[in-house]
């Protein structure tokens, strides 16, 4: 089959594809043909060799896809010819993928392959992050950075099936654009956002803040905060790791908390986690609330242009590749 590889570790021009040996499912994992597959920041970070995990040259990334069962072994819960989307952690970036029933959840007719392709990273960790860390109340305030990304736009819409009000924090009239389409109630730019957010507020500041972005701006991330606001850690897209003063914390009793999805259900939770959420977010995907925007749509054979593509922040929404 043919699949995207990366070679070397000098960024996304590592990325060759060619053929490659057809992946052989074991006893209990299902066979996918892949038919779009989603591009992840820690795709970026693979092919520099940046990333926590550090698998050996060369390697198929592609940690989502969305596709139809070829093989389903008996009590997977899945047949041949079922529409699934899938988080197989590497492998997606090629025409076929194996990935264990716990990683694999039933895509409903409502959504589109693309769309599908778009949810388990991002959709599943903003889940985690607005419920499980967050603690998201309906009628709060949520101030969403990056608001025209991937992550952005999925906080954005789960955020507002959940009851909140968005404030999304764009670099650009056109990507407040994007913005506004996902959700968002106001759309405020990156440079002054912090007293676009307390006009806006009444001078009261923010319930909660989604950060996938890091770097200078956190400082007023926590000023944009209200008494009791909680400023979620997501990523650090930005490039630099942000270090906090927590005297700041003290001031308005508010709470850095961190989000590490994968940390949470490798660990306690479990990955049957993974499925609960998904079946949590089942009626959101039917009814609408959740229509992932996506941004550029590659083939395979531009599989290095398309983690180019959110490596140097071209693209609104979700980047996605073709395969079928």
């Amino acid at each position: 089959m043919r699949a995207a590889q990366v070679t070397r570790l000098d960024g996304p021009s590592a990325v060759e594809v060619g053929d490659v040996t057809d992946p052989t499912p074991n006893e209990r994992q299902l066979l996918i043909d892949v038919v779009a597959a989603g591009v992840c920041y820690p795709e970026v970070l693979l092919t520099r060799g940046e990333y926590q995990l550090k698998p050996e040259l060369p390697f198929v990334p592609g940690s989502e896809v969305a596709g139809r069962v070829a093989v389903a072994p008996s009590g997977s819960g899945f047949e041949v010819g079922d529409r699934v989307a899938a988080f197989p952690g590497f492998g997606g970036f090629a025409e076929q993928v194996v990935a264990d029933p716990d990683f694999v959840f039933p895509l409903p007719e409502a959504l589109t392959y693309e769309q599908g392709a778009a949810l388990p990273m991002n959709y599943l960790t903003c889940h985690f992050a607005l419920r499980t860390r967050g603690q998201l109340a309906a009628g709060e305030t949520v101030l969403v950075h990056g608001g025209a990304g991937g992550i952005g736009t999925a906080a954005t819409q789960l955020a507002k099936a959940w009851g909140a009000r968005v404030i999304s924090v764009v670099s650009s009239d056109a990507r407040g654009e994007v913005a506004r389409q996902a959700g968002a109630d106001e759309v405020v730019l990156t440079e002054g956002f912090l007293p676009a957010v307390k006009e806006l507020t009444g001078g009261r500041g923010v319930d909660m803040v989604v950060d996938p972005v890091g770097g200078d701006r956190f400082t007023d991330s926590l000023r944009s905060l209200g008494a009791l606001g909680r400023l979620l850690v997501i990523g650090f897209t930005g490039g630099s790791i942000p270090e906090v003063k927590v005297n700041r914390l003290l001031l308005n009793n508010v709470s850095v908390v961190g989000v590490g999805w994968g940390a949470y259900w490798l660990g306690a939770g479990g990955v049957g986690f993974l499925r609960r959420q998904w079946d949590e977010l089942l009626p959101l995907m039917e009814s609408g609330a959740i229509d992932p925007p996506i941004g550029i749509v590659r083939d395979l054979d531009e599989a290095g242009a398309a983690i180019a593509d959110l490596d140097e922040r071209r693209a609104t929404g979700k980047v996605l590749i073709r395969l079928r």
